[in-house]
């Protein structure tokens, strides 16, 4: 019996008034409250439809209270540990972060206690310069910020 593979899809923000800074997000909920480097992602979320840049346009705003426009670069979709493909878009934008607000999601807390409570799907953004956001991103989505680099590197030799 094959398991279908889940796929998620999302938005790699960035912006380069103080040079390259991306946006990235800190996932809610108990379990990722005491982490930080190694633990923020790209806003993302498991695609539903087919429509994988539809996806990652409708994730980003549900997860962060922000609206995607404007020319999206297309990223190599990742495979991660899990066994989970993740597509992702790239968008230069420079984003009003006052604007935040995330989704909620519910579950069981404290464990075993049978009492649920809800939680933001992404407690927190922030723009990171390259070098911090490289040590601040999940290491499965490490890939994207590299192929994103590069790809500007090579749209500024054109």
């Amino acid at each position: 019996m094959s398991r279908r593979t889940e796929i998620s899809s999302g938005i790699l923000a960035y912006r380069r008034a103080r040079g390259l800074e991306l946006l990235l997000a800190h996932p809610g909920g108990p379990y990722w409250r005491n982490k930080d480097e190694g633990a923020w992602s790209i806003p993302k979320g498991v695609v539903v439809s087919g429509d994988v840049f539809a996806c990652a346009k409708r994730e980003f705003n549900e997860e962060t209270g922000l609206v995607a426009e404007g020319a999206f670069i297309t990223l190599t979709p990742l495979k991660q540990k899990s066994g989970k493909i993740v597509h992702a878009f790239a968008l230069e934008a420079d984003f009003d972060l006052a604007a935040f607000s995330s989704n909620s999601f519910e579950m069981e807390w404290p464990p075993r206690t049978g009492r649920r409570q809800a939680f933001p799907e992404i407690d927190r953004i922030a723009y990171f310069p390259l070098a911090v956001a490289r040590k601040k991103i999940l290491p499965g989505q490490k890939p994207f910020i590299e192929e994103l680099v590069k790809k500007l590197r090579e749209a500024e030799k054109a």
